[in-house]
């Protein structure tokens, strides 16, 4: 980085908070070659920010707050004044670099819409969305799954968080969606069943861990949103339900407009979820080891709509056990005091 060659490498601590619904922490950052490194005070690696990406969110101010782009929600606090100097001087390096930037996107993205225009109004907002789907990259599905869940958790409270159920919470959030797979968040106030976010988050109702004796049912439950995803992708869903102003959002500014993340919260809050593939389904099932036979029985006693073996006769073996019985029940205190 050519921006900073007086320095080999340049440290200063800092306010660290990775989103925007959890607390600031002190970190040391570090300024090296092409990245800005984030540590934590042991000495162990948070995150490494690209130094040309880096934005400042309150131009002039002090501490300063950065970002490492315009749509993060993960943000920096400095206060020292030698380490904000050597941020600024790398992006008015980079802004001297790349002057014609916006208009080259501007353009591009005019000539795009101008195209879809031309090519009829039969046709385009269907294809607007499902293009607008297929090019959400994973970093824009993230924070859209983090707003909704911001919408949720103010229709049915902020997330459950007791500290003795968290272990069995992310064990049970392994064993369905994998090591890295993504997250279950528990709800306290009614939600219809659970729900995938885009960025591979899993919202269930308190209820599927407080009123069952096991953990089949929020198991099955967890499960059956995976497989709605397999063959309907959340953030393809919330396009197409909240419609093509959603698709151009996405594509002008990079985020759903507030209101229509508002709009399909509420649906997602109120209304039950729809039944996955019966393929898919089952399918999910085999691959987590989980019996399909408990979820069956919670969503519907006869078993109606989902495959034939779930609908009668006794659960299955699960293989491994979903969690141990002194998980389970640190589990359902998730909610508790």
């Amino acid at each position: 980085m050519t921006a900073l060659t007086d320095f080999e490498r340049l440290e200063a601590p800092a306010l660290w908070r990775p989103s925007s619904y959890q607390k600031r922490r002190e970190v040391i950052v570090s300024v090296g070659d092409a990245t800005l490194a984030i540590v934590a005070p042991d000495e162990r690696p948070l995150a490494h920010w690209s130094l040309s990406a880096i934005e400042r969110r309150n131009p002039g101010a002090v501490p300063a707050i950065y970002a490492p782009g315009s749509e993060a929600r993960e943000t920096l606090e400095i206060d020292d004044a030698t380490m904000i100097g050597a941020i600024e001087r790398v992006r008015m390096s980079v802004a001297r670099r790349s002057p014609r930037r916006g208009r080259v996107r501007v353009a591009v993205l005019s000539l795009a819409m101008a195209g879809l225009v031309v090519a009829g109004a039969v046709w385009l907002p269907e294809a607007l969305m499902r293009h607008a789907a297929q090019a959400v990259p994973p970093a824009i599905r993230a924070d859209t799954g983090a707003r909704l869940l911001e919408q949720l958790t103010g229709l049915a409270g902020a997330p459950c968080r007791n500290e003795s159920a968290r272990a069995p919470l992310d064990a049970l959030a392994r064993r369905l969606l994998g090591a890295g797979g993504g997250r279950i968040v528990v709800l306290p106030g009614g939600m219809a069943g659970a729900a995938l976010l885009p960025g591979r988050t899993v919202v269930v109702d308190r209820a599927l861990i407080e009123d069952y004796d096991g953990p089949e049912e929020v198991a099955g439950y967890v499960l059956a949103a995976l497989a709605r995803a397999d063959t309907d992708d959340p953030m393809g869903r919330l396009i197409r339900l909240t419609g093509p102003r959603t698709a151009v959002g996405l594509l002008t500014r990079g985020e759903v407009p507030a209101e229509k993340l508002s709009a399909y919260a509420e649906r997602i809050f109120s209304t039950p979820q729809p039944e996955a593939d019966a393929t898919a389904l089952a399918a999910r099932f085999a691959r987590a080891g989980v019996s399909l036979t408990p979820y069956a029985r919670a969503r519907d006693l006869t078993g109606t709509g989902v495959p034939g073996p779930a609908r009668s006769g006794p659960a299955a073996q699960t293989d491994p056990p979903i969690l141990s019985d002194g998980q389970w029940v640190a589990l359902q205190s998730v909610c508790g005091a």
